[in-house]
C-alpha cells in the first residue's frame, strides 16, 4: 500500500514538472539593449525606429507599429478637427 502511494506522487510529481515544460508562455518579446523604443499612441505597443512605420504630424515624427494604426491615427485627427471647426471649413 505504501509503494502504491509513493509511486503515485512520483507520478504526480512528474506530471507537474512535464506539463509545466509543455505550457507555453507568452513572452513579451524584448528589444535589445541600446535600441530606444517609441511607443505606438493608437494602440500602444512599443516598437524600434527599424520596425516602426513613421509619420509626420506638424514636423513631429510619430512612430506606429503599421500602417493599419498611422491611417486611424490620421482619421482621427482629421475626425477631431472636423468637431473641433464645426465642419466649417
Amino acid at each position: 500500500m505504501m509503494r502504491l502511494l509513493i509511486w503515485l506522487l512520483l507520478g504526480y510529481v512528474l506530471y507537474r514538472i512535464v506539463k509545466g515544460y509543455l505550457v507555453q508562455r507568452p513572452q513579451q518579446e524584448i528589444p535589445p539593449r541600446g535600441e530606444e523604443t517609441h511607443q505606438d499612441p493608437v494602440c500602444g505597443v512599443y516598437v524600434t525606429e527599424d520596425d516602426a512605420v513613421i509619420g509626420r504630424v506638424e514636423g513631429e515624427r510619430i512612430f506606429f507599429c503599421s500602417m493599419a494604426c498611422l491611417e486611424k491615427y490620421r482619421e482621427q485627427l482629421a475626425h477631431a478637427s472636423v468637431e473641433k471647426t464645426g465642419g466649417k471649413q
